[in-house]
């Protein structure tokens, strides 16, 4: 089991395939994806020795993020080499869903037991408005593939803007009034390049939670796998709501994860302010080695980040790590 300075286990992976997105969201990359950057993403030998590394440090579930994973040709593979590794327990996504209709089937059948999906507004005109694409229709469609398929856990995911989407939080709680599924709202975090922004459009997750216990919803008991989100459910809701708080007292106290870049870096927080460099030894096969860096590294971790303060790190915008 891998374990910090301050006691807490780390059971849970978050691994960037790729940086690229297609998608302009207004609170991560407004302008699209920057085609200059480095672009010689792990391989899936490296991706192999990565995945093996982490199971047998007591990794217990892999989440696959971007970026947009769905634009790497080999998800598929990723996706069953992930599922096929003994330790892991659970293989989950973070998608647009831009192409979920297509593959939610046989990403299935790979091995994927859960995923999360970006729908920033039910309403086409605002999520065109948020995110620069026209097909909210088609990814919706994509749930309800993805359903029928038999994905054991569907999310989600929406990031509230005061200017934005945040007028239709009851949209959502009527939406999934008789759905199966969850619908997590992030905090909005102020990254390096979304400072002005942040300013005009952070909702405080602790007000939505107010209204949320205000209206008869209730915490739920978390799973030992499950990520940073507090869940509520409601007697009257078939469906579920997730809060990402990061400005939170006490966010990072049950910290269980810990992130890899689409180019071989290991982030012990989104918000640090470098990873380091482990690819050598992916590229080497060295599983060994591999192991031993990440416990030294994890060394370093600290107790909590300092966006409080402020203090963004090295994150330029959510891309580049998966958010």
């Amino acid at each position: 089991m891998l374990i910090d300075t301050f006691g807490r286990k780390f059971n849970y992976l978050r691994l960037s395939i790729t940086d690229v997105c297609n998608f302009r969201c207004n609170y991560c990359l407004p302008d699209g994806y920057d085609c200059d950057q480095e672009r010689n993403f792990l391989t899936l030998n490296e991706i192999e020795t990565l995945v093996t590394a982490f199971a047998q440090l007591g990794i217990k579930k892999i989440r696959i993020t971007g970026g947009e994973p769905g634009l790497r040709k080999d998800l598929t593979d990723i996706i069953s080499l992930c599922s096929q590794t003994p330790g892991i327990e659970k293989v989950a996504l973070t998608t647009n869903g831009f192409n979920l209709a297509r593959n939610a089937t046989a990403w299935k059948a790979a091995g994927l037991n859960a995923i999360n999906v970006s729908a920033d507004s039910l309403d086409p005109r605002m999520f065109s408005a948020i995110t620069g694409n026209q097909n909210l229709t088609d990814i919706l469609h994509g749930v309800d593939v993805a359903q029928e398929a038999g994905i054991e856990s569907l999310k989600l995911n929406a990031v509230l803007l005061k200017q934005f989407n945040y007028s239709q939080l009851q949209d959502y709680l009527d939406w999934i009034k008789d759905r199966n599924l969850t619908i997590r709202f992030i905090e909005l975090m102020k990254t390096g390049d979304n400072q002005s922004f942040f300013r005009q459009n952070h909702v405080s997750g602790q007000e939505i939670k107010s209204l949320l216990l205000q209206q008869g919803w209730q915490q739920k008991l978390k799973h030992k796998l499950d990520g940073p989100a507090q869940e509520f459910f409601h007697p009257n809701s078939t469906g579920r709501i997730g809060l990402i708080m990061p400005y939170g007292k006490d966010f990072c106290d049950t910290c269980n994860r810990l992130r890899m870049s689409a180019i071989g870096k290991l982030h012990l927080c989104l918000f640090a302010e470098a990873g380091n460099n482990i690819r050598p030894w992916l590229t080497a096969s060295d599983v060994e080695g591999c192991k031993q860096i990440i416990i030294d590294t994890l060394f370093d971790k600290k107790v909590a980040h300092q966006l409080q303060q402020g203090f963004v790190g090295g994150t330029k915008h959510l891309a580049m790590l998966g958010g």
